[in-house]
């Protein structure tokens, strides 16, 4: 039988999980089988779209690497009260030469403005500094995103850049 998970990231409302490979195939093949392996009901984003497209591309990297598996997957953000699957994050890939590591996230419609993302993204942001090869934390947001920088702010990140997106570092 298979390790369900090697670490699991816990705040005062959220646990949080990093899928592996064969985890990541059941949240885009067959939610019910992820559900049941969990005890959870996902009611995050819906996986359709580019999100979806994004889940594929970051499972083929988790089948390929799955040493660094913890920084290709998609980590669940479930409340622990009703083992619900509010939302989910992701680091975008392995630190760079830089010891910089992106962090992507987001959160069903149902569960924003209630500080469920903040408190995921300071935990997981927590876990990642802790990590002896890595000194930030760095992510983009769209130009026109408040509620996305909102978050970014409350965890500590800065903006330094703008392109195409905004940049921010923690």
């Amino acid at each position: 039988m298979k390790d369900k998970i090697d670490i699991i990231i816990e705040t005062d409302r959220l646990q949080i999980m990093p899928l592996k490979a064969y985890q990541l195939k059941l949240l885009v093949e067959d939610m019910f089988l992820l559900e049941k392996e969990f005890n959870c009901k996902y009611c995050a984003e819906p996986l359709d779209g580019e999100f979806l497209d994004i889940v594929k591309v970051q499972t083929i990297k988790t089948e390929n690497d799955e040493a660094n598996y913890l920084y290709h997957s998609f980590w669940l953000i479930i409340r622990k009260s009703d083992r619900i699957v509010l939302g989910s994050a992701c680091f975008k890939n392995i630190p760079n030469e830089n010891q910089e590591v992106e962090i992507g996230y987001g959160l069903g419609k149902d569960f924003e403005n209630q500080g469920y993302m903040t408190e995921a993204i300071q935990a997981m942001c927590h876990w990642a500094m802790a990590q002896e090869n890595i000194s930030h934390v760095i992510a983009e947001t769209g130009i026109d995103n408040p509620k996305s920088e909102n978050v970014l702010k409350r965890c500590g990140f800065v903006r330094y850049q703008q392109d195409k997106g905004i940049w921010w570092r923690l």
